[in-house]
């Protein structure tokens, strides 16, 4: 990637770790709640999202074949997502972000975990608060992937489905700490405490995702990525490499002389 998508990236990323992780440094007394900073990371996230696009497109790592395999991975994507959606974790978006992250590289995974995420919520009616911390932790998911060592065959299928299965406990405990402070009732041993130390609300937030079903619920998210990415991760890699290597997006239109 070059310097402006990285700055870019960086950008989205530090304001989205601060908009998780912003409770764990609250004193006690103080009032929060995700509901008032939501619209904050979401008017951050598309920016960023554009700003990624433009400096990918300007420094070539972006052209318009890859942009239109964009739109194409964003729609199967969120076509994708509602077919396991509530079922034991079994989630088939994102192993399609973690290929689709390795084969486009790590700017193109991010934009495409955040458009995937925003598509099938808009689909799925599942529009709320929670929706830009998902389309940055998805986005995250993406960018990990492109940042693989490179490898091939055997290795790089190894590579991937480890990969799948550690991003998917990621991505859930992101995803639970936007809620966990405010869900969890005071009292108990995995309640958050305000003012309390981050390492004793870490470990509280640890005890909480355990559990509980949301533990569950990333185990099935992580068998999925891993028997996925095993089962269709080569030939997804070999049709999307084939992709690139093919489209011809700009190519000139040629008529032929009439008779």
């Amino acid at each position: 990637m070059g310097r402006r998508s990285t700055a870019a990236l960086v950008l989205a990323s530090v304001a989205g770790l601060v908009m998780f992780l912003w409770p764990l440094f609250t004193s006690p007394g103080h009032e929060i709640a995700h509901v008032h900073d939501a619209p904050i990371l979401f008017a951050v996230i598309l920016p960023a999202l554009i700003g990624i696009l433009l400096a990918e497109m300007t420094d070539g790592g972006i052209d318009s074949k890859a942009l239109a395999m964009l739109g194409v991975l964003s729609a199967m994507g969120a076509a994708l997502r509602p077919l396991g959606a509530g079922t034991a974790g079994i989630e088939l978006v994102f192993f399609l972000l973690v290929l689709a992250g390795r084969v486009y590289g790590a700017g193109f995974g991010f934009v495409l975990g955040a458009t995937t995420l925003f598509v099938s919520s808009l689909i799925t009616g599942g529009v709320g608060p929670w929706l830009p911390f998902q389309m940055l932790a998805a986005g995250w998911v993406g960018l990990g992937a492109g940042l693989l060592p490179s490898a091939r065959g055997r290795a790089e299928i190894a590579w991937l489905a480890t990969y799948g299965a550690i991003s998917a406990y990621l991505y859930g405990f992101l995803t639970d700490m936007w809620f966990w402070p405010f869900t969890v009732g005071n009292g108990t041993q995995v309640s958050f405490v305000p003012g309390a130390s981050v390492a004793s609300n870490l470990r509280r937030f640890v005890a909480a995702t355990v559990a509980t079903s949301t533990f569950g619920w990333d185990t099935g998210r992580a068998i999925t990525n891993v028997v996925a990415i095993i089962v269709v991760g080569p030939a997804v890699l070999v049709t999307l490499r084939r992709a690139v290597r093919r489209a011809a997006f700009d190519a000139p239109v040629v008529f032929e002389p009439s008779s």
